[in-house]
């Protein structure tokens, strides 16, 4: 498995010959230089979605378009790209799981928010969620855009992940020490991926507290485009 971060909240990961991208954002993003766009979504087989923020969903339409891919997400947005932008979608829900061609992915709560901009002004798009994400052996929680919350208990007993993309950034999701707090609580991680960080100087630039937070664990600061392979 391969997990290499595109900025931000913004993931690729290769696994069991599929390769998804998660909340791939490209357009205005500050940390992920335009020459590198083509390499980042190459080859993609499935688009999936946490929540509708701007700096989440800006490139799903013209990404699935583009590489003819499948949109997977909350239904009830789903529904929305698949009626009013023509997209095969992946919809389903908090407590349902998805096979996408080998690797199971279930849907889990976040606690945030989520709307859109729409001609006819700001829409809710759905539910904030985060996913679990189940393949070679493997179990990657992806956390989307979340503050510290008591569900943490039950999936990090039900799913027990190996791996946790937590978003750690503060202001807008949890800080590096919230995530901290949370992976050593409610989680038996192996491994943390912090992101939705660095992006710009209103978020935490450095994961250091995290790091000292979570002894025994290894915490991975990611690199644009540089994989971790797992």
């Amino acid at each position: 498995m391969k997990i290499i971060w595109l900025g931000h909240g913004s993931f690729r990961i290769e696994t069991a010959g599929q390769v998804l991208l998660i909340d791939p954002w490209l357009t205005g993003n500050p940390v992920l230089s335009e020459d590198q766009h083509e390499a980042a979504t190459d080859g993609a087989t499935h688009v999936l979605l946490t929540h509708c923020h701007f700096d989440h969903v800006a490139d799903l339409v013209p990404l699935c378009k583009k590489l003819g891919v499948p949109a997977v997400g909350q239904y009830d947005i789903m529904s929305h790209f698949a009626e009013n932008e023509g997209l095969t979608t992946v919809g389903f829900n908090k407590g349902g799981t998805v096979d996408l061609n080998g690797v199971k992915v279930a849907m889990v709560p976040a606690s945030h928010s989520t709307t859109f901009q729409t001609p006819d002004g700001l829409r809710t798009g759905g539910t904030e969620v985060g996913f679990m994400i189940m393949s070679e052996g493997q179990t990657v929680y992806v956390s989307g855009d979340t503050d510290i919350m008591a569900d943490m208990d039950w999936m990090g007993d039900y799913y027990q992940p190996d791996v946790g993309i937590i978003s750690a950034g503060g202001h807008f999701t949890m800080d590096m020490k919230g995530a901290a707090y949370a992976a050593n609580r409610y989680f038996n991680f192996k491994t943390v991926i912090p992101c939705h960080y660095r992006t710009f100087p209103l978020l935490e630039q450095s994961a250091q507290m995290l790091v000292d937070g979570l002894p025994g664990v290894e915490v991975i600061e990611p690199q644009v485009m540089e994989a971790i392979e797992l």
